[in-house]
């Protein structure tokens, strides 16, 4: 998998914690990775559930930065895919140095146009630039 198809797919489990609880997420994780819709590698599974785990173990920190910087808007009034979006791109631009800031904004508006309603896009890109 390129590293697009990887960020879809840490979106694609990311999304799953706006729906269970905690507790729960081992077992979603296994769910997620087992249920054949396409082919993960090893390696590839490794990364994702990797990077998941350390966006997971952030959120609160994650939640509590969006909240600062999206003005207007709160985590708790935003579209669960928005703000999934919005979790995964703020971890890669203030806690993921392998991923330019310039690539974490622009990859979060490619899946919120593929995701996201139709002004998701522009809502993510104007909170994003507010972080970068």
């Amino acid at each position: 998998m390129n590293r697009r198809e990887l960020r879809e797919q840490v979106f694609k489990l990311l999304f799953r914690v706006e729906f269970n609880a905690k507790d729960d997420m081992p077992g979603q994780c296994e769910l997620f990775f087992d249920d054949g819709e396409i082919a993960i590698s090893e390696k590839d599974r490794a990364y994702i559930q990797g990077k998941y785990e350390k966006i997971s173990a952030l959120l609160d920190q994650i939640d509590g930065m969006i909240n600062e910087t999206a003005v207007g808007w709160s985590t708790g009034r935003m579209g669960k895919v928005d703000l999934t979006i919005l979790r995964l791109a703020v971890y890669e631009i203030r806690f993921d140095e392998d991923v330019p800031t310039g690539v974490a904004i622009n990859e979060a508006v490619e899946l919120a146009k593929k995701f996201g309603q139709d002004g998701s896009s522009g809502f993510v890109n104007g909170v994003l630039a507010k972080f970068a």
